[in-house]
């Protein structure tokens, strides 16, 4: 038996909502399909993760405003340097600069404008696992 078999939400937080939710929706080109006040949904990738953005004034008493917070979650995506000079141009500050971790890993990081760390990285296991589906 299978314990965890996927991920199956990525939330974020983020003081001004509205705003967080229009960047991302630029940011993936991509309305959420779902909403609440204080809250909002997309789906979107290869396995179509959901991905939620939580008005922070939700957040539980392990966050700390005005510094970057939570688990860096990585996204697969096919070329590290565009998508990191597309998401500058919205905005979002580097964190870690790309990095070449061997074998064609390619990884950085940056801030988004709300304070909530994102990864981006080249992964060859990604696209061999999704090739073989």
């Amino acid at each position: 038996m299978t314990l965890f078999h996927s991920v199956a939400t990525v939330n974020i937080w983020a003081s001004d909502h509205s705003k967080a939710v229009d960047w991302y929706s630029e940011l993936l080109d991509l309305e959420p399909y779902f909403e609440r006040p204080g809250y909002a949904e997309f789906r979107f990738g290869d396995h179509a993760t959901e991905f939620g953005i939580i008005d922070s004034h939700y957040a539980s008493h392990m966050t700390f405003p005005g510094t970057p917070a939570g688990t860096i979650v990585y996204w697969h995506v096919d070329d590290v340097m565009a998508v990191l000079g597309q998401l500058q141009r919205m905005g979002a500050t580097e964190l870690e600069p790309p990095k070449d971790r061997g074998n064609n890993f390619v990884t950085a990081t940056v801030i988004d404008p709300f304070g909530n760390i994102i990864g981006i990285m080249h992964n060859p296991h990604y696209v061999n696992a999704l090739n073989k589906q």
